[in-house]
């Protein structure tokens, strides 16, 4: 089998787990499991389904970094339940889902997932680095466009977008990105920029939306290009330059918010997939057994055996 690295943006999947299975689902002692069960299970159906050989659990250790949020105040203002003074701000984030975080991250140590997060980043960060250094084909599994901009069809870099369901997954490659935004892969980050992105509290231009900003590339290659046609009065209509001068202090910074880090200072570590030992197998039935994670265990195991 050929090596192939698989990044799970686990946060995108423990939110869809959490949602999409139901929550009558629990623990002998009475605590929930549904996010355990459906990221669990997600990950059998990844492994079974796409065969990487090598797999990591790609981490948000900060949600909102504040050198994004100091750029542009609004970045993902709606989804803060408490703003710290020192260290990630709190996500809104379900109770109920809250608890089963740890037990989450508990399980996939169990399973000799290893879990990869990067200080003041996030996972989006930490998935953006480790594809770039592959020396691998590489699959992003996520239900969050931004990171189309990583879709490298030369590199063997696509991603496996989830936004649709876990039944209906889509591979996204360099063909499937111009299809659907009539950008390349490369210019999916000014894009983003230029159309801005309210779940993530970027404005974006006023009055630029998918297909202007998609024309504006095509005709001008990528922001910087656009940025000095505007300048020079060239290449778009007078509105459209007046659109984007009154956007410059917005987009002299959005760039480096939407564009995903690519050179984070991770330590090298062997992700390969490997059988459990008989260690691991005695922590993973009594984890089962704690948790009521019997066949969702046994499925994810037996994936792993393969």
């Amino acid at each position: 089998m050929p090596d192939r690295l698989m990044l799970l943006d686990s946060a995108s999947l423990y939110f869809r787990a959490f949602y999409g299975v139901p929550d009558k689902i629990k623990a002998p002692d009475g605590s929930p499991v549904n996010a355990v069960r459906g990221f669990l299970d997600i990950i059998t159906k990844l492994v079974t389904m796409y065969e990487p050989t090598h797999l990591v659990a790609c981490w948000d250790d900060d949600w909102r970094p504040q050198w994004r949020v100091d750029l542009i105040p609004t970045y993902k203002t709606h989804r803060v339940a408490q703003v710290i003074d020192v260290g990630p701000d709190v996500e809104v984030v379900p109770d109920p889902l809250e608890v089963q975080v740890p037990v989450i991250r508990e399980a996939l140590g169990v399973l000799g997932i290893p879990i990869v997060g990067a200080a003041a980043h996030e996972a989006d960060d930490v998935i953006g680095t480790l594809a770039t250094v592959a020396e691998m084909p590489v699959d992003i599994v996520t239900g969050d466009r931004d990171l189309f901009q990583l879709v490298d069809d030369a590199r063997g870099v696509r991603v496996i977008y989830t936004a649709r369901g876990m039944s209906n997954l889509e591979v996204v490659t360099d063909a499937t990105v111009v299809a659907k935004y009539g950008v390349l892969p490369t210019q999916y980050a000014d894009f983003a920029t230029l159309r801005g992105d309210s779940s993530d509290g970027l404005p974006g231009v006023a009055g630029i939306g998918e297909k202007s900003a998609a024309t504006l590339l095509a005709a001008h290659g990528d922001l910087e290009g656009i940025l000095v046609a505007a300048a020079a009065g060239e290449g778009m209509s007078a509105g459209m330059q007046a659109k984007i001068a009154a956007a410059l202090p917005y987009l002299e910074v959005a760039p480096t918010v939407v564009a995903v880090v690519k050179n984070l200072p991770l330590e090298k570590a062997d992700f390969r997939l490997r059988p459990l030992t008989a260690e691991k197998r005695a922590d993973a039935s009594a984890l089962a057994e704690r948790r009521g994670l019997g066949t969702t265990i046994d499925r994810i195991v037996a994936a792993l055996d393969r």
